[in-house]
């Protein structure tokens, strides 16, 4: 090599160093996917130890301000505690800060900063805080349609698009749709469906392998809680089988959809068999999940998963919920002094951020439910269909005192009859809930029409189908109101109406 190739060869290896030095070039190395992998196990500890190592050898990488708000993320989707939350959301600032000072020519450098704010946005949900949140959404959104432009080969911008275009196409009425629609901002939520369900089938195939953890984690959450999809047990159990056993992630999701849709016994299965050790993040929840499961069953060994959760929460949510159960489980026992102790902890324990607990709320202030019809409705939300039946076959709603427990009776008699495929029985049932309960404060009533639209709707009688989802949407001051009115939007909207 001559004197000027060798002194043209320093001189472009001093530019690139020097040129390095000033970006962090957004390197997902070795260090940065053993932190994401275990983020995604909630081995939150191993990951700060992986971040700490990062810093060391590479103090300028961008990409740690981003596992940073993941950790954060997950602390407190694991913890719920609004005090960590309060003290946390100061580091959201700062990593943005960092983070625009960086390489604009990355593609991670518009999306690392959208998912820092969805993040936030999703966290900022959970403690009332919609207006944020809002904001937070819309920048998110449009970094992310950004990116896509400018770099559309970068197959992650679609998993925080896909899950903005599903939550937003199915939101409720209230503060934080009225606040995007201010902003022009509307989701599509079978198009997210499709963006999701595509990367979590091609994922596994592309250099991006890595983060098919999470897309499966947002894909089920979706297909769960937002858009009540029938294929939501088999998608997520599907999707989430070559993901490892050792993830406590994985627990959590096959056991929250296997409880959600009814496969009890498989739920107890999992949430027993769950990985467990001081490595792994406190999750409480899945106490009160394992206690769901339980009661489920009419086991009221139930209890001791509700008070270890009870005892290890520092969170927010599910405390009224859980002393419900508690009180409910009590009522089962016949102990009524322990019932009356344990609906008033109900009361004026906890607090009314999310929908259970609101509901827990109204069902605590509200007159104790009679047993069987308590029976039934474990049984029933447990899938055990045929023990639920018999349990009320030989009852009628003229045998209840209240019209809520005539309600009751009828709308369990429904999903029951529903879900046995026995079409004709439910219809007659929903409407008698419908007929009894839709000026009452319940959910009965409006969920009976909303239930009964789906009815029609399978049966390909549209005009019967519109009529019964109009109905569930004309109800309102009641429990679950939004999610009820969002799923009969969505089902008018499948009409094609």
């Amino acid at each position: 090599m001559t004197k000027s190739l060798r002194f043209l060869s320093v001189l472009f290896l001093l530019i690139f160093f020097n040129t390095q030095a000033l970006f962090a070039n957004f390197d997902f190395n070795t260090n940065c996917l053993n932190a994401y992998k275990s983020i995604f196990e909630l081995k939150l500890g191993n990951a700060k130890a992986y971040i700490s190592t990062e810093k060391k050898q590479h103090p300028n990488n961008s990409i740690i301000f981003l596992l940073e708000n993941y950790v954060d993320y997950f602390t407190l989707i694991t913890s719920g505690s609004k005090t960590d939350f309060d003290k946390l959301k100061a580091n959201k600032s700062v990593r943005l800060d960092k983070i625009s000072d960086d390489d604009k020519n990355s593609p991670y450098y518009l999306y690392a900063q959208a998912e820092i704010n969805l993040q936030w946005a999703l966290i900022r949900g959970r403690f009332g805080e919609y207006f944020n949140a809002a904001m937070e959404i819309r920048k998110a959104n449009a970094m992310l349609q950004d990116n896509a432009k400018k770099f559309p080969g970068f197959l992650l911008n679609n998993k925080g698009l896909g899950l903005i275009n599903t939550v937003l196409g199915n939101l409720p009425d209230g503060a934080l749709k009225s606040t995007l629609a201010t902003f022009g901002i509307k989701g599509n939520m079978e198009k997210g469906l499709s963006m999701l369900d595509k990367l979590a089938d091609g994922l596994p195939k592309s250099t991006y392998e890595p983060f098919y953890e999470e897309v499966v984690f947002y894909y089920a959450y979706v297909l769960t809680d937002v858009a009540h999809s029938p294929s939501a047990y088999s998608k997520t159990m599907r999707f989430t089988e070559r993901i490892a056993d050792t993830s406590l992630l994985k627990s959590y999701l096959q056991s929250y959809v296997c409880i959600k849709t009814a496969h009890n016994d498989e739920a107890i299965t999992i949430l027993a068999k769950r990985p467990e050790g001081g490595v792994y993040q406190p999750f409480p929840y899945l106490d009160y999940l394992e206690g769901v499961a339980h009661l489920n069953k009419l086991d009221l060994s139930a209890s001791n998963y509700f008070n270890k959760f009870l005892q290890s929460n520092k969170g927010a949510n599910y405390i009224k919920d859980a002393n419900l159960h508690l009180a409910w489980i009590a009522l089962l026992k016949g102990d009524k002094s322990n019932y009356t102790s344990l609906i008033s902890k109900a009361i004026k324990s906890g607090y009314t951020y999310n929908e259970k607990d609101k509901q827990a709320q109204n069902e605590a202030s509200a007159p104790a439910p009679p047993v069987d019809l308590l029976k039934a409705r474990f049984l029933y939300d447990g899938g055990y269909l045929t023990k639920a039946a018999q349990l009320l076959n030989d009852k009628q709603a003229t045998d209840y005192a209240t019209d809520k427990d005539k309600t009751d009776f009828s709308y369990r008699m429904g999903r029951i009859f529903d879900d046995l495929g026995k079409d004709d029985q439910a219809l007659t049932y929903y409407q008698a809930a419908i007929s009894q309960g839709k000026n009452l404060k319940y959910y009965f009533a409006s969920n009976s029409a909303l239930q009964m639209g789906k009815v029609y709707e399978k049966k390909g009688n549209k005009a019967k189908a519109k009529e019964a989802f109009n109905t569930a949407i004309s109800m309102k001051n009641h429990e679950y109101e939004n999610s009820i009115e969002s799923q009969a939007k969505a089902g008018i909207k499948r009409l094609g109406f």
